[in-house]
């Protein structure tokens, strides 16, 4: 890519939701990068650069259509397709809404996981950057009575071995030092409030440690993220979804971004939802969005 500028495939998300008209903003804004922004058409006036995929139904701000849940995959997987054949340097998604997918009839719980799926990558993990902040996530879009089950060593050894490379490649830390929470409070009482700590995030961090990785923990979350603690890290591990996230999101909402680490190429996305109440009526904000394409741009290089 040396000597021309990153091609950034932008995915203009649900119909009914603010994607497309976020996508709109950002792309009337100049970038250091070739910017393609992928949907319908009669969505995105304005863009300078369209790519078009047609709707299967008329969409209406704020309306969900279960009938157009195929064109929203159908956009996710064009700018896939470019990314993997190395038309695409890089990926930015606008948001989804899962439930109307799902109303469809198509099991979808996610970005991350779509794109695990289509690219048969190994192993991904879900990492937010934000208010000076990277915190990723060791499981995704999980029930919560289903965590403890899905927390293995296998797990966690995967999901630091993908932290540690693409903090690595990709953010250009030569030695990434992660910080690993425990899943029960207070680190488990000595195996009196779970011994999912001791039995399996010890153990998992101790062979990442043997294995070259800077990583530490397990650590209770409550303390964890205090700011004497994270100023000695460069990224944190939480056990899942909401134990980690609402810190970050604390920190910096509507400027975070989301990455997906794990993958063949680069793809970040935004720290919020398709916002229906607000679609149609040229007020929501494209910080995130803004933010995702720039840091896309930067890790692409």
């Amino acid at each position: 890519m040396a000597g021309r500028q990153p091609v950034i495939a932008l995915t203009s998300g649900e119909p009914a939701g603010i994607g497309p008209e976020i996508c709109v903003r950002v792309a009337r804004e100049p970038v250091a990068a070739r910017l393609v922004v992928i949907g319908d058409r009669s969505l995105l006036a304005g863009c300078p650069n369209v790519e078009h995929v047609a709707l299967e139904r008329p969409a209406r701000p704020g309306a969900l259509d279960p009938g157009n849940a195929r064109y929203v995959l159908r956009v996710l997987d064009r700018a896939i397709d470019g990314c993997l054949s190395g038309e695409f340097d890089a990926m930015v998604t606008a948001p989804v809404q899962k439930s109307v997918i799902n109303d469809a009839g198509i099991a979808f719980t996610g970005h991350t996981e779509y794109l695990a799926v289509r690219t048969r990558a190994p192993h991904v993990v879900m990492m937010l950057v934000g208010g000076g902040l990277r915190v990723a996530v060791a499981t995704t879009h999980l029930a919560l009575a289903d965590v403890p089950r899905a927390i293995t060593r296998e797990l966690l050894a995967a999901a630091l071995r993908v932290l540690d490379g693409d903090l690595r490649r990709r953010f250009r830390i030569a030695e990434p030092r992660i910080l690993v929470a425990g899943l029960n409070p207070h680190g488990g009482e000595g195996g009196h409030l779970g011994t999912e700590d001791r039995d399996v995030i010890a153990p998992a961090v101790s062979a990442a440690r043997a294995a070259g990785i800077q990583a530490t923990g397990p650590i209770p979350a409550d303390t964890l993220f205090v700011p004497e603690r994270l100023k000695a890290a460069d990224c944190a591990l939480a056990m899942y979804h909401d134990q980690g996230l609402p810190v970050l999101k604390y920190a910096s909402f509507g400027r975070g971004v989301n990455v997906t680490l794990g993958l063949p190429f680069v793809r970040t996305s935004v720290d919020h939802g398709t916002a229906l109440e607000l679609a149609g009526q040229g007020v929501a904000d494209p910080g995130s969005l803004r933010e995702a394409l720039h840091l896309a741009i930067d890790l692409a290089a």
